[in-house]
């Protein structure tokens, strides 16, 4: 085989290969926009990965330190307070608590810390969402990030403060659901 044809067999695999589906499920993205002209903005990437989803978070504009991070039952950022979101994401009823604690709210992702030049990364695994179907279905919901710490254990909201940011969450295309 000459190179040329190396080099033409080479593209055709690669131009196949682009429309080969990717081994992770569904996916999600909150774009997160200012609250009462706090300046916090960024994004939250959700990804289905079997029964679990990845969550990773990029906020900038934070006060250095760190602030509370929930999913909430309404996709609805339309309020300068956030309150338009309604409460945390809780299909099951549960007590408020922290990302590892076994009875918490399903939308309790625990605290993002912000470095001293206020910005803040976050990557978690949970089981308790899911994107598209049963009851942990996040499209359609909200992220908030709080201006205070979430203390995971002041019922029902973690004593965090008021919302500073707000996004609504879309699968992947732009949809609010499936």
């Amino acid at each position: 085989m000459n190179n040329a044809t190396l080099v033409a067999t080479a593209a055709v695999f690669l131009s196949a290969c682009a429309y080969l589906p990717f081994s992770s499920g569904p996916s999600a993205t909150a774009e997160l926009k200012p609250l009462k002209g706090s300046g916090v903005n960024g994004t939250v990437h959700f990804t289905q990965k079997g029964d679990k989803v990845l969550v990773v978070a990029e906020v900038k504009g934070l006060k250095p330190g760190p602030h509370g991070f929930h999913i909430h039952e309404k996709g609805d950022c339309s309020a300068p307070d956030g309150m338009s979101a309604g409460g945390h994401f809780n299909p099951h009823g549960k007590k408020h608590g922290g990302p590892n604690d076994p009875d918490r709210h399903a939308g309790d992702l625990g605290n993002l810390v912000a470095d001293a030049s206020g910005n803040a990364k976050l990557t978690l695994e949970t089981a308790d969402l899911s994107i598209g179907s049963g009851p942990g279905n996040l499209l359609g919901r909200s992220v908030i990030v709080h201006a205070d710490p979430d203390d995971f254990k002041t019922q029902p909201h973690g004593n965090a403060g008021a919302r500073i940011a707000c996004g609504l969450i879309v699968a992947k295309g732009g949809r609010s659901a499936y």
